[in-house]
């Protein structure tokens, strides 16, 4: 009786708006436990070592806030995609051309990384452990292909404008993500690796096979 009063509580918590205090929680949560699976990994990043490092005085205040450990891991990788989006987005809009919009995403995704390293090693290990069926990839893997499909079309229409030559888009964009989220997951296992550099020297890359040669 008691576990399901318990559950009736969380549901009534979750449908109620949250206040102040508990949204600032929450993003206290979830940064601890980007850090906790970022240093242990995911299968080690216990509720107690998450809580340690969120300064809580018991792991019953992740309870209180998330429906469970895949609760928070979903919102681990939500918040990773929405700090992703709102570094990168000003950076590629800021420019016209297309091959310079090209560039500002390629470096922008790896000036990402070394600012933010903690936040993408989580969400590799997260992913790489989450179950196909779970909502969590679900919703990355219909949320990346949203994306890319929004990059293809960007790349269609350099190559009407006539700025970029011709290939397939579709098998470019899938190029360039396979180069980036490679040089991720080596980053996660060599701390000395300069991410900027190679973000540099991808950009280069990727703007000699794109443009549209005389």
């Amino acid at each position: 009786m008691q576990a399901k009063n318990s559950s009736v509580k969380q549901k009534e918590r979750r449908t109620k708006p949250a206040s102040f205090t508990e949204t600032g929680r929450r993003a206290q949560i979830v940064a601890a436990a980007i850090d906790v699976i970022a240093e242990v990994g995911y299968h080690r990043a216990s509720f107690a070592k998450i809580a340690e490092r969120a300064g809580l005085s018991s792991t019953g205040m992740i309870s209180y806030h998330f429906d469970g450990r895949d609760d928070l891991m979903r919102e681990v990788v939500t918040e990773v995609l929405r700090l992703g989006d709102g570094y990168l987005r000003p950076r590629i809009e800021a420019h016209t051309s297309y091959a310079d919009r090209l560039r500002a995403s390629i470096e922008g995704n790896l000036d990402l990384l070394a600012e933010y390293p903690n936040h993408l090693a989580a969400m590799v290990d997260i992913l790489a452990n989450l179950r196909g069926g779970d909502p969590g990839m679900v919703a990355f893997l219909e949320a990346t292909e949203a994306n890319l499909a929004v990059q293809v079309e960007q790349l269609r229409k350099a190559q009407r404008t006539g700025e970029f030559g011709d290939f397939d888009p579709w098998v470019m964009m899938r190029a360039i993500r396979a180069a980036i989220d490679d040089v991720v997951r080596r980053a996660t296992h060599d701390p000395d690796l300069d991410v900027r550099a190679v973000g540099r020297e991808l950009a280069d890359l990727f703007d000699r096979a794109t443009r549209k040669t005389p």
